[in-house]
């Protein structure tokens, strides 16, 4: 591999490719919009577009690009050549600004949630300037937002950058009140930590289930799991290590910042964790990352699972969001400083998000909600359902000390300690401990959102993060900036902001039973699935919230509630045809070879001698016939329920409503008996690869 440095964003059309190639005027002008957030010039689009392809073509490129991220939770591309004829019958290669500003692809086959017909077919992609372009397999990759013909939101970009000018405005009124006028923008940064499986390609391709929905729908525990921890942090197979190498190298090409790898808990489990950067482009790198995982896994004879739960008793995989918020100065306004008690701007935006993350539970659980999500949350290996902040001992302390005045705050410094071998250094200890238990903990100078599906998109997570806190500080500057007073003021929003909202913050086993009952006296919500939290989504508030900071429409929000409960039905809908074609043309014709030769045996065995003991082959065939019969019993029920499902095709939540209480328990039960038959049935005989053997199988 060459030098690193120099081989970091070769792939890209960054910063520094546009300052060394483009004529600095133009650069500046460039520059200066983006910044500024104003429409691009006509002239200044030309410039760029021209050299943006004379780059892209040295580098192999032959086609362009509008690469989007429309409501799928997957990215999307339609590419161009650059070839353009001429009168001789040749052809020049060309990129107009024109083209590279803004694209028209199909929109009908996107989900739009009722905004558009299907024979709608008009939609527009629009250069967004503030993430950059990159070369992709042979292609010129422009990031773009997605709107319909009647100019509605039709992706996950747009209202995440909203989200992020909302943000920005609110922000910098609060530090124009500390005096901070030579902050310019405020923005958002994101490092989005990727958990993922590898399993043994062949075997990949052996289960239906994980073909068609990602997890596998059957599968007995083997006799060992991650009882023993040893996979966590463990030396990394080489397998492994050479996927992780390959997929290194492809991401640094593509200037995303891949700085830890190491092994999860599960067996086969991984995780992939970036450096922070601004949220929009962290969105687009996650895309990438997940994207690319996928191919290079393939390269090594490997499939890469980035589904929430792709194995049942065994850890799930979450996407852990570290958020935090920046100034153009270089400062960030979540870093407590050495002395937090008397860090007044600290500790009103410390308040803004508390509040924020309280008065919003409901908008945050949603921002996860996906059913293979609902397989991991409250499953002692992810955050529970309940939306709870973790703040540590001494932030804890210092709220404590504002709401009650009469109780004194001690700041102990930085501790170190020794670990009682004189060769190792002293040990210096962080302020406070980390609760992996907490959907929302703050870590230092950040938070963690703990909740968010490994498989899913990070911009729903962010839009909202950005918007509940923007909202929080427009609150705070709407009071502070009418005060007379704001230095008095200031003290009496903070204590009050804490005192309103301290319901939120829990510092304790979140796994625990007696939080739950606790929660609940608290009043925070516990929406244990997607089906519950989703109508939540509309609510009169949420309705206000992202009008008042033009991130959504009502008729968007609307359309997105519909599109995330049809994706919610029609998870379980492919998941439960899925599992009776397995059940009916795998299964069970597996279960009745095995009986076919058990009889043959037993019968041979008493043609002998009848003296000859044949229980074994009885006994398992009663019981084999036994659970077969409960499995076919279970599948038919399944098959006729799902025929029932159409009387609810009117009604979005219904349907969900029906395949939550119906659909997934009638799956839950033919499961259980399938499961408990591979257990019996001989190996050779069961259709699809084990859990032992894809958990175990990577070498």
């Amino acid at each position: 591999m060459a030098n690193i440095p120099e081989f970091f964003g070769s792939l890209v059309f960054n910063d520094q490719t546009m300052r060394q190639r483009l004529p600095k005027d133009t650069y500046k002008a460039l520059k200066k919009t983006v910044r500024m957030g104003k429409p691009i010039d006509k002239s200044i689009a030309n410039v760029v577009a021209a050299t943006m392809k004379d780059w892209a073509v040295e580098h192999g490129a032959t086609h362009y690009t509008h690469w989007f991220q429309p409501m799928t939770g997957i990215t999307a591309e339609k590419h161009d050549s650059f070839i353009t004829p001429i009168e001789d019958g040749s052809v020049i290669l060309e990129f107009s600004g024109k083209e590279l500003v803004q694209g028209e692809p199909d929109a009908s086959s996107f989900p739009s949630g009722g905004l558009r017909a299907t024979f709608e077919a008009r939609g527009y992609t629009a250069w967004d300037p503030t993430s950059y372009a990159f070369i992709k397999d042979g292609a010129l990759c422009i990031p773009t937002a997605f709107y319909s013909y009647g100019g509605e939101a039709l992706d996950k970009k747009t209202p995440l950058l909203r989200s992020m000018e909302a943000l920005n405005i609110q922000a910098l009124r609060i530090l124009k009140l500390f005096g901070k006028t030579n902050v310019k923008r405020v923005f958002t940064t994101v490092g989005p930590e990727q958990e993922y499986f590898l399993v043994e390609r062949s075997m990949f391709d052996k289960r239906k289930d994980l073909i068609f929905t990602g997890r596998t729908l059957f599968g007995a525990m083997p006799p060992k799991g991650q009882e023993m921890d040893d996979h966590y942090f463990g030396t990394i197979k080489p397998r492994v290590s050479a996927f992780m190498k390959d997929l290194n190298e492809e991401l640094w090409k593509l200037g995303v910042l891949a700085k830890t790898e190491h092994n999860e808990v599960a067996p086969s489990q991984h995780e992939l964790a970036p450096i922070f950067t601004t949220t929009n482009i962290a969105a687009d790198h996650n895309q990438l990352t997940m994207e690319i995982m996928q191919k290079v896994a393939q390269r090594h004879g490997l499939a890469c699972l980035l589904h929430e739960k792709p194995f049942a008793g065994v850890n799930g995989s979450g996407k852990h969001n570290n958020w935090s918020m920046s100034t153009d100065t270089g400062i960030n306004l979540l870093e407590p400083g050495d002395s937090p008690m008397e860090n007044a701007q600290f500790l009103l935006f410390l308040s803004a998000v508390i509040k924020a993350v309280d008065e919003y539970q409901d908008l945050l659980r949603i921002s996860v909600a996906t059913p293979g999500n609902d397989h991991r949350l409250g499953a002692n290996e992810a955050p529970p359902a309940i939306v709870s902040m973790f703040l540590g001992e001494e932030l804890e302390a210092v709220l404590k000390a504002i709401v009650n005045e009469d109780e004194d705050y001690v700041h102990h410094g930085r501790e170190e300690f020794e670990v009682g071998v004189s060769v190792l250094p002293k040990i210096s200890k962080d302020a406070t401990d980390r609760n992996r238990t907490s959907p929302f903990a703050f870590t230092g100078n950040k938070f963690e959102f703990r909740m968010l599906g490994s498989a899913s998109s990070i911009s729903d997570v962010n839009v909202v993060l950005n918007t509940i806190v923007a909202e929080a500080l427009c609150q705070f500057a709407d009071a502070l900036e009418k005060s007379p007073t704001v230095e008095e003021d200031l003290h009496s929003l903070i204590q009050a902001t804490v005192e309103k909202h301290k319901r939120i913050i829990f510092n304790g086993n979140s796994y625990s039973k007696e939080w739950e009952e606790e929660a609940a006296r608290r009043g925070l919500y516990n929406l244990k699935t997607t089906a519950e939290a989703l109508p939540y989504f509309v609510s009169d508030k949420n309705v206000a919230l992202f009008n008042k900071h033009h991130i959504f429409t009502e008729v968007e929000m609307e359309s997105r509630l519909e599109i995330l409960l049809e994706n919610y039905s029609k998870t379980i809908n492919i998941e439960a045809l899925t599992m009776l074609e397995m059940i009916k043309k795998d299964i069970i014709p597996a279960v009745c070879s095995y009986i076919k030769d058990l009889t043959e045996i037993a019968t041979m065995k008493k043609g002998l001698s009848a003296d000859i003991n044949a229980d074994v082959e009885t006994e398992l065939i009663a019981k084999l016939s036994s659970l077969s019969a409960c499995l076919y019993k279970k599948a038919e029920k399944l098959q006729a329920d799902m025929v029932s499902a159409s009387d609810y095709e009117d009604d979005a939540q219904a349907l969900a409503n029906y395949y939550k209480n119906t659909i997934f328990v009638d799956m839950q039960e033919a499961r259980a008996d399938a499961d408990e038959l591979e257990t019996l049935v001989g190996e050779r005989y069961w259709p699809y690869p084990t859990y032992g053997e894809l958990l175990f199988g990577v070498k």
